[in-house]
Parts: C-alpha cells; sequence; structure tokens
C-alpha cells in the first residue's frame, strides 16, 4: 500500500473523535470552530472548482468531499436528538473516507501518469522507404496445379485457418479435384470448416464438394488436424444425369423413401411380370423407417397403384415392384389352391407382394375358427365359399347357415351336409354342435381311451366339423332367437376346438356393441386367421384395434380403386369432356392377420356364373350314425325348415289346443333350452333346387 494512502487514512481516524464531538460542545468551544471551518473550506471549494474547471472537476470533488461531508455529519448532528445517531454518522464518514481514499489517490496517480506517457509519444513519421519484401515460401516441391489451388485457398483467406498439402486433379474430369487441408498451427484440430467455405474459395455449388475424413497412410499423418476435400462439379453433373444403379438408389430412396439403405442387387421375374430389389440397412438404423409415397415416386408410380411394396428381413430390405398390381388381378379358384396340405394349410388369395396368404383347418389347438368380415359387396360369400371348400376337401362335415337367402349360397348349399336359411334354422343348428360336443365327449378313440380331437392323433371316431354362419350379426339381432344364438354361439366357440368342431362367423362387422360378445370374439380370433374386406378408411383403426393388432402395425387405408388413372385429363378439360367412370376393383381386397402384423391380400375368385362343382370333393361327409342317434334320442335331428315344433322352445303343450287344427303352428320363443321331444326327420335338401324351394316356402 503507498505511503500516502496510510497517512491520508491515519489521518481521517484521528479526525473521527473530533468531529463526533463537535455537535456536543458549545459553539465557541475550539474544537466545534474546527469542525465548521474545514466543512465551509470543503463546500467553498467545491463551488469554485464546479464554476472554475471544466476537464477536472470531478476529480477535484472527489479529493474534496471529505471536507463537505463532514459539514453535512456535523449539520445532521446538530439537528439529531441523542448521541448515538452522531456517532453512526461519524463512523459511515470515517468508514467512506478509509474507503474512497485509495481510490482518489490512485486516480490521481493514473491520470498522471497517462498524460505523462501520452506527452511522451512522438509525432507519428512518414515512411519514405519501401517496406522489406516478405520472404519466399519454402520450395516443397508441389506441382503448379497445387500451386494454383493454394493461391485459390489464400486469397480466400485460409478458410478454419488451414494450410492447403497438395492437391490431385481427377482422371478423366475437367474440374474435379482432391484437397488435402491441415492445420496452420501444429497440433491444432481443424474445426469450423465446412463446405460452403471450400465452395467459395474454388467458385462451385456446395452441393459439389464432400469433406472426408483423412486415412493414415504411409508417410502421411491423419487425425483431426487433417482434412481431405473433394471438389466433385462434374461428377456430379454427371450423378444427375447419368446415375449409376447405387447412385440412384443412394440419392433418393436412401435419402427419403428408406433413409439409410444401400442397394445390394436387381432381380427381374418375367414371368411374373415382377422385379425385386434388394438394399441393405446399416447397423447404426435401430428402427427401418419407410415413406411409402416416395418410394412409389422413386420407382414413377403412386402408392394408390398398389404396385411397390416393401418387406424386411433384419436389415436386409426387399422392394417389390409390379408392373400391374397384384391387387387388381384376378386370382381364379383351384382345386390345389383349395385342398389342405398335411399340416392344414390353404390358400385363400394372394398377398401384395406376390406370396400366397394362408388359412388353416385346424391348429395345434384343436379344430380352427374362421373370421370373415366384409361390408355388403366387399367379396365376404366368395371367401366364404373358399372356406367351406377347403374344409370339404379336407373332410369335414360342412354345416352352412344364412340369414337370409341367396343364389350364391344356395349353391354352396349342394356340397354342404346341411343348408338352411333363417335365424330358426341357425339356433337348431347350434343346438345340435352343442349336443354333438356331449355326445363326442363319450366316444371311445381305436385304443379304447378317450381323448380330445388332434388331428395327429390316429383313432378318431368321427369327422371333423365345420359351421358357417353367415350374417351372424343379423341373425343375433332376431327378436325371437338372437338371445339363444349369441349363448350358443359362445359355447361352441370355447369348446367346440376340443370336439373337431370349428365356427366360422361371417359379418360386416366385429365389434361387441354390433352383437358380439367379448369372449365370442377373443375365442374366434385368438383360434382362426381373421380375414378383412374392404373397410371403410375411418374404421380402419378401430377394426384392428378389436382384432388385437398393435398400434404400430396398423395398415393405411387401401385406395379405392387399384386401376392406373387414365391419361389425358388435361386435354378432356380443355374439351370440356367428362371424366371416365373410375374401375372399382377392391372388392375381396383386404387383410388377412396371420400374426401381429395383417398383410394386405386379394381373396380367389370362385365364379358362380360357371358350375361350382369342380371345385368341391365329389362326396359330402356327414355324421356318424352314432351321432345322428344321439341327435335323434335328444329331438335334435329333423327337418330344420320346419316351423317351431310343439314344445321345442320349452312352450306349454297345453297352449296348442286353444288353436284349430286347420290354422298354422304359431311362432313360439326361444327359451334357450334344448328340445327333449321326437324328431321329425332329417333335412331333404340335398341339391340347388331343393334349396330353392325350401327359400320360396320360408317367403310365403
Amino acid at each position: 500500500m503507498a505511503l500516502a494512502v496510510k497517512l491520508e487514512r491515519s489521518l481521517y481516524l484521528a479526525a473521527a473523535p473530533f468531529l463526533g464531538a463537535a455537535p456536543h460542545l458549545p459553539s465557541h468551544h475550539p474544537v466545534s470552530l474546527s469542525v465548521l471551518a474545514a466543512g465551509g473550506i470543503g463546500i467553498g471549494a467545491s463551488v469554485v472548482v464546479v464554476c472554475t474547471e471544466k476537464d477536472s472537476a470531478g476529480r477535484w470533488l472527489v479529493r474534496l468531499s471529505p471536507l463537505t461531508l463532514a459539514a453535512g455529519v456535523d449539520y445532521a448532528a446538530h439537528h439529531t436528538p441523542g448521541l448515538g445517531w452522531g456517532i453512526a454518522m461519524t463512523a459511515g464518514w470515517t468508514l467512506l473516507c478509509c474507503a474512497w481514499a485509495p481510490v482518489a489517490s490512485s486516480t490521481g496517480r493514473y491520470r498522471k501518469r497517462r498524460r505523462r506517457a501520452i506527452a511522451a509519444v512522438p509525432e507519428p513519421m512518414v515512411l519514405t522507404t519501401a517496406p522489406e519484401p516478405a520472404p519466399e515460401p519454402v520450395d516443397d516441391g508441389a506441382d503448379d496445379f497445387t500451386r494454383g489451388v493454394r493461391q485459390l485457398w489464400k486469397q480466400a483467406g485460409e478458410p478454419a485457418r488451414t494450410h492447403v498439402v497438395f492437391a490431385k486433379p481427377h482422371p478423366g474430369t475437367r474440374d474435379d479435384f482432391t484437397v488435402l487441408l491441415r492445420a496452420n498451427e501444429q497440433g491444432r484440430p481443424i474445426s469450423g470448416l465446412r463446405e460452403a467455405d471450400v465452395a467459395a474459395a474454388f467458385g462451385v455449388h456446395e452441393s459439389d464438394v464432400r469433406l472426408v475424413e483423412t486415412t493414415q497412410l504411409a508417410g502421411r499423418q491423419a487425425g483431426p488436424g487433417w482434412q481431405e476435400a473433394q471438389v466433385i462439379p462434374d461428377e456430379q453433373r454427371r450423378r444427375r444425369t447419368q446415375p449409376t444403379i447405387e447412385e440412384w438408389w443412394q440419392d433418393g430412396i436412401g435419402e427419403t423413401a428408406i433413409p439409410g439403405s444401400r442397394y445390394t442387387t436387381r432381380i427381374r421375374k418375367d414371368d411374373r411380370g415382377v422385379t425385386y430389389w434388394r438394399a441393405k440397412l446399416p447397423d447404426s438404423i435401430a428402427e427401418p423407417r419407410v415413406d411409402n409415397a416416395a418410394l412409389a415416386r422413386a420407382f414413377g408410380t403412386t402408392y394408390a397403384e398398389g404396385r411397390v411394396f416393401v418387406d424386411f428381413d433384419g436389415r436386409h430390405v426387399l422392394v417389390t415392384v409390379w408392373d400391374v398390381s397384384p391387387l387388381a388381378r384376378v386370382y381364379p379358384a383351384t382345386r390345389e389352391l383349395l385342398t389342405p396340405d398335411a399340416d392344414g394349410w390353404w390358400t385363400p388369395g394372394f398377398l401384395a407382394n406376390g406370396q400366397p396368404g394362408r388359412s388353416r383347418v385346424h391348429t395345434d389347438r384343436g379344430a380352427a375358427h374362421g373370421l370373415y368380415v366384409a361390408p355388403a359387396g366387399g367379396g365376404k360369400t366368395q371367401l366364404m365359399a373358399l372356406a367351406v371348400a377347403a374344409h370339404a376337401h379336407w373332410g369335414a362335415v360342412v354345416w352352412l347357415v344364412t340369414e337370409a337367402p341367396d343364389a350364391k349360397t344356395a349353391a354352396l348349399g349342394a356340397h354342404c351336409d346341411r343348408y338352411g336359411v333363417g335365424a330358426l334354422y341357425m339356433v337348431r343348428a347350434m343346438r345340435a354342435l352343442v349336443a354333438l360336443m356331449e355326445i363326442r365327449g363319450q366316444m371311445l378313440w381305436a385304443d379304447g381311451q378317450l381323448h380330445d380331437w388332434d388331428p395327429k392323433t390316429p383313432g378318431c371316431p368321427y369327422l371333423p366339423i365345420a359351421a358357417f354362419w353367415d350374417e351372424f350379426l343379423s341373425a343375433a339381432a332376431n327378436g325371437e332367437y338372437g338371445a339363444e344364438i349369441m349363448d350358443l354361439a359362445e359355447a361352441i366357440s370355447v369348446k367346440g376346438r376340443k370336439y373337431a368342431i370349428g365356427e366360422h362367423v361371417a359379418g360386416q362387422s366385429i365389434y361387441v356393441q354390433d352383437g358380439f360378445t367379448q369372449l365370442l370374439l377373443e375365442n374366434i380370433r385368438e383360434n382362426s386367421i381373421p380375414i378383412v374386406l374392404k373397410v371403410a378408411p375411418k374404421k380402419i383403426l378401430d377394426m384392428f384395434k378389436t382384432l388385437a393388432v398393435a398400434p404400430d402395425d396398423i395398415p393405411d387405408p387401401l385406395p379405392r380403386s387399384f386401376a392406373k388413372e387414365n391419361e389425358g385429363r388435361i386435354e378432356r378439360i380443355m374439351k370440356g369432356q367428362a371424366e371416365p367412370p373410375a374401375d372399382s376393383n377392391t372388392g375381396g381386397v383386404g387383410w388377412t392377420v396371420p400374426g401381429r402384423k395383417p398383410e394386405v391380400m386379394r381373396t380367389l375368385f370362385m365364379d358362380f356364373s360357371q358350375p361350382i362343382a369342380p371345385l368341391f370333393p365329389d362326396e359330402v361327409f356327414g355324421l356318424t350314425a352314432h351321432e345322428i342317434a344321439g341327435l335323434e334320442a335328444r329331438g335334435l335331428w329333423f327337418d330344420w325348415t320346419l316351423p317351431p315344433q310343439p314344445g321345442e322352445f320349452g312352450d306349454d303343450p297345453d297352449d296348442e289346443d286353444d288353436w284349430e287344427d286347420d290354422e298354422p303352428t304359431p311362432p313360439r320363443k326361444s327359451s334357450g333350452k334344448a328340445n327333449t321331444g321326437k324328431p321329425a326327420g332329417r333335412s331333404s335338401i340335398t341339391n340347388p333346387k331343393d334349396a330353392l324351394a325350401a327359400i320360396q316356402k320360408l317367403r310365403v
């Protein structure tokens, strides 16, 4: 600390007791007069400084502030009662002055030294001689091309503080070259270098520059202090106009449609009209992403045409591009496709990628159920006809019941053991199936034991049964028999599989609120491969949630048509012509749900305008004599087309006396209990003509 500062602080400390005592002494006391005189000198000098000084007034006021503040403290102490306030103000004055004195002193010395330094600066001299030339750069043996690149790099200000080590032109090009850069300071990494810096230095577009990490070679270092830049305007121009397949894939599909994918090979199948493109994803990509619209555009089509599909197998990618959408084709049904193999698999249609779709007549848990959903005109009856034929080829006893008569189901009825129309027929068939579960549970197998049905276990004493309920929800909504239909259908879905009884439900909805019970839906869904056709876009989300499909696997809606858009729209607009009608060819197209993820599929086509007998086996299989005897004993095996029989639904037989003999039997409401009376005989429907006659009988 400077000596002057120490002396000044000592002076303030010595004056503090006198300043504190002055207000309490008589006005004519020497101490009071001294304090008053010092304060007056400070105030007067401050006024003179303010009036006369301009440049240094502030400095002088700071220096005089201890005296002026002392006058203020003395005045305040005289007008403040009590001794405490005076002592406090005096202590504050002392602390302030002791802290301010060094500042005032140093400020003065600083200004004094600065003035002397400024005064000592000599007047600038005008140079009359030329500066010495810069030293010549060390000759490292660089060629003329490298020297020219260095000159351009220096003119650009050596971006990111880098130096051009060498530049090498690319053979066969005019403007392409590679430049190797090094940091100017040894051991400093290159940071902040951008493609735009290199492009600006050499006058090319930013997209024509690539920054590449250097690799260590013999005689050359590598690492963050080195950077390689490729300036390739000629290569980029060729890549835009005449790219290779790999470049086309990388710049298009690998950037937007399937990010990160790299092309590997292409395979053409002329006989099927399809091209397969194979690619691979790097290990750094955790989950593949696909932009279906961008992928279709890359192959010159649209997603709505249904020609481009993508599949993943781990890191491998397969893009299938069809000449004509497989969903717009017609796949005729054949006996070979409808005949189940040894494991029970058959083909209901073909997937969008050309693979055959698969359905099953049995599972490892017993007989398979079936769930077929489609709106009116969506191809539900066609799909059900395929399933009927597949189960007939399997050797099953097929029963078909529809809520409302139509020509297609009547034609199918000729190839079924039992066929009927209406809710009454359906509830009678369901009652018989429930009774058959009891009967079959007591039938001994070839080994003399009782077994749950298994297609791989020999010695079964009965045949599988496939029961088809067409327009099931309409029948379940019937006022007389609907409640019992729902109860019996649920019971069959729970236990039927153990007795080789499969339940196949066809309708326009699968929602619980539309008639399904939750248990019925879950049992059929878990023991079948559901097929959903032509669903409205707004229902897709709820539909697949009901089928327990994960949100990430719910598919996008299908287009309204798979036909290629008609060209010449602009000309038709200019001529004022109407647009041609859209080709509605989405019937029979939908999704099969073989696992957690739905697959787009077009079902086979069974042409009902032609005889369908060639698609069915020659033999129609039926129940065994033991089973029929058991049903007859329970009063459940007779002509199910007859009106309700006395006591069949729990009615009081005495009520029948109130009706005349010539009047028809009145309708009876179902009680949910099976009839135990005598049967009225087996159905006489054996061909389509008999089925149509039965339909007409119901209408009368």
